[in-house]
């Protein structure tokens, strides 16, 4: 089959069949490459053709670059999941930040730039197992250095970052119960909605860690916990049925880069026990969607243990 409609309520999806793949996210699995009318631009400059695995990985990268993409920005995805994200004061910075936040599953990840990639970062890349990585430029001198790696696949984003968020339309997911369509998640943070709900006000520095840490959390697998601190991911709890078991998971792996961090929840905080973790961690900051009925019960608790807490009323659930 080369191509497909896919209609709905007077909407009507074209898909063109561009390859075949090798395989799907298994060898056993059948799987295909097809394009619709507006996509990103892209030219693969070394390392051979992409995997059904690559091309998911480097979209979800790009969907979270995509957030930030007027400043330095770094993201390291794995298993379409976010292991690290940073902005920093150049590339390198945040290439280091984000790095530091995971540096286990940055190996063999996919990781994107939201600048020109130069020779020092890519001498880091270079010396480890990175599956991919996508920019939207690359210095000659960190070009050859990735081209030796014989492994690394290097993506040149022709498409702007700035308007490669425009291109993000529906999700659609064909299950034998019927075919379900969503908007993709855009959500931002809207200054009617987004209040400081304790006694204890945050500072601006909080205020600016608590929006990087809770765009972080729009793509990480729900549940999700991101700590953040200085623009930073420094443990990404995600995946789990239950807050307080992946506040747990990453207040362990932060470890004593919990102190004064932000804590950024998808959805509200359903229990106490969340709070007595976050306090025993040490959180400065805590974001969350707000609305859950213990919700007078769990502000007293933060202000009780001097934490500030956001309510943004915006659940961020990605399963």
């Amino acid at each position: 089959m080369t191509e497909f409609d896919y209609q709905e309520n007077d909407r009507t999806y074209e898909f063109r069949h561009v390859k075949c793949l090798n395989f799907g996210e298994n060898p056993h699995q059948n799987a295909g490459l097809y394009k619709r009318e507006k996509n990103a631009d892209f030219e693969i400059l070394t390392g051979g053709e992409l995997t059904y695995l690559n091309i998911v990985n480097i979209s979800e990268a790009l969907n979270i670059a995509s957030e930030f993409f007027d400043v330095n920005a770094v993201v390291i995805v794995k298993n379409a999941a976010p292991c690290g994200v940073a902005l920093g004061k150049s590339i390198y910075d945040a290439y280091t930040k984000a790095f530091d936040c995971d540096p286990v599953s940055a190996f063999y990840g996919t990781i994107a730039f939201t600048q020109k990639v130069d020779k020092e970062t890519a001498g880091h890349i270079s010396s480890m197992a990175v599956e991919a990585v996508v920019a939207p430029d690359f210095e000659q001198d960190a070009l050859k250095l990735l081209a030796e790696t014989n492994y690394t696949k290097v993506i040149k984003l022709n498409t702007p970052i700035s308007d490669y968020k425009k291109l993000l339309c529906e999700e659609i997911k064909i299950t034998p119960l019927g075919t379900l369509i969503q908007d993709v998640n855009k959500s931002e943070l809207d200054k009617d909605l987004f209040k400081v709900v304790t006694k204890n006000k945050p500072t601006t520095e909080q205020i600016e860690d608590a929006i990087f840490a809770w765009k972080v959390a729009k793509y990480a697998r729900s549940s999700s916990v991101i700590i953040a601190t200085d623009f930073k991911t420094v443990a990404i709890g995600q995946g789990h049925v239950n807050s307080v078991t992946v506040l747990e998971q990453a207040l362990n792996y932060a470890c004593d880069a919990s102190k004064s961090a932000i804590a950024a929840f998808d959805e509200p905080i359903p229990t106490a026990e969340c709070i007595y973790a976050a306090a025993q961690g040490r959180i400065g900051l805590i974001i969350q969607p707000g609305g859950a009925v213990k919700d007078n019960e769990i502000i007293a608790l933060a202000d009780k243990y001097n934490i500030v807490m956001i309510t943004t009323g915006i659940k961020n659930l990605r399963i």
